[in-house]
């Protein structure tokens, strides 16, 4: 493993420290696990955002959508344990 300096104003390296204390690990381990969950969580929402950009890209290329009662209507249908079929994606291009 390789060390890295990480210089912290001193409010914020109090909270760390106290957060390490509270939680019973050591200041070192708080800030990896921060860190740690801070990438992760960008990693998640750049595959987020880059399904989003797909996603969109193939509506705009079919022309074709789901009309959102249509989507509504099947979501409380299942959140109300019921059998519904799915929306059919339908031409929103004139």
């Amino acid at each position: 493993m390789s060390t890295t300096s990480l210089k912290l104003p001193e409010d914020l390296k109090r909270l760390a420290f106290a957060a390490a204390k509270d939680r019973g690990i050591t200041p070192h381990a708080f800030m990896v696990e921060a860190i740690r969950t801070a990438a992760a969580a960008a990693q998640l929402r750049a595959r987020f955002v880059a399904d989003a950009v797909a996603a969109r890209a193939e509506t705009i290329e079919s022309g074709k959508g789901f009309r959102a009662s249509d989507v509504h209507a099947y979501v409380r249908a299942r959140a109300r344990g019921k059998a519904s079929p799915k929306p059919k994606a339908k031409s929103w291009r004139s």
